[in-house]
């Protein structure tokens, strides 16, 4: 997809531009439809789409709010809690989608619209209880939550509302039985009324825009899996620290520290 200007000269924004038919079809999706589902392997732009099309209709007053979650889970080894306010605990985690709003509205723009509650990022441990109501919700990296966490997330949403959930289930630290979003996806295919209302969107190898070399890594871990990255071979290192995490929290993965 074509990036767009910053809005740092106040000129008209306007949607991203598609670059494939699948970012096509997840645009016209996310424009049309109170709720998104956005699957695919990482560089097919599911989360740069999501923030570019958040900030275009917040500028277009169809909405009062932005809001972004994801579900605190790092890649491979965990290097503890993040240190600071509930706002800087979360920056590294929502990091790749506030660079796209700057990118796409000016850096001074979007410190603006946090400082004036227009974007909000909601650490997931505090989704259950929250209404949210004339927002766009962005939920990325959704392959990583539990069933009872995408349940709680996706009774989140209030009138006027807009949804967004986008993941990899290729690149899920928890099993398919355990995993949220395959759990959403299979419920909106066997519904006899969600499928009419929640698109679902898979993107492949060929949507990547990233780069070359990344569609080439994504193609060859999609056609080679060795035995060594089965989950029955989980490193000892993983293994030791997932089981004392689970002894700690009765989760497997960590979660933002709310002290």
């Amino acid at each position: 997809m074509a990036r767009k200007k910053s809005n740092k000269g106040g000129a008209p924004l306007s949607a991203p531009t598609p670059k494939t038919e699948n970012q096509k079809h997840f645009i016209n999706s996310v424009l049309s439809q109170d709720m998104v589902v956005g699957l695919g392997p990482a560089g097919t732009g599911k989360s740069y789409l999501s923030a570019t099309l958040a900030a275009y209709l917040l500028k277009q007053r169809d909405f009062d709010k932005i809001v972004l979650t994801r579900p605190t889970v790092p890649t491979g080894r965990s290097i503890g809690f993040f240190p600071g306010t509930l706002n800087e605990k979360m920056e590294p985690w929502v990091k790749p989608i506030m660079v796209t709003l700057e990118e796409y509205l000016g850096k001074g723009d979007v410190e603006c619209l946090i400082k004036n509650g227009k974007i909000e990022v909601v650490p997931f441990e505090t989704i259950r209880g929250r209404s949210f109501g004339n927002s766009v919700i962005i939920l990325d990296e959704a392959q990583n939550t539990t069933v009872d966490e995408i349940k709680a997330f996706v009774t989140r949403i209030g009138d006027r509302s807009k949804m967004i959930i986008n993941g990899d289930v290729s690149q899920s630290d928890l099993s398919r039985s355990f995993n949220g979003l395959s759990l959403i996806v299979d419920m909106v295919r066997n519904s006899r009324s969600l499928h009419k209302f929640v698109p679902v969107i898979e993107f492949t190898s060929k949507d990547i825009v990233r780069s070359g070399l990344c569609q080439l890594w994504v193609e060859e871990f999609e056609t080679q899996t060795p035995p060594m990255f089965h989950e029955s071979n989980t490193p000892d290192f993983l293994r030791t620290e997932q089981q004392t995490r689970k002894k700690q929290t009765g989760s497997d993965h960590p979660r933002v520290s709310l002290d």
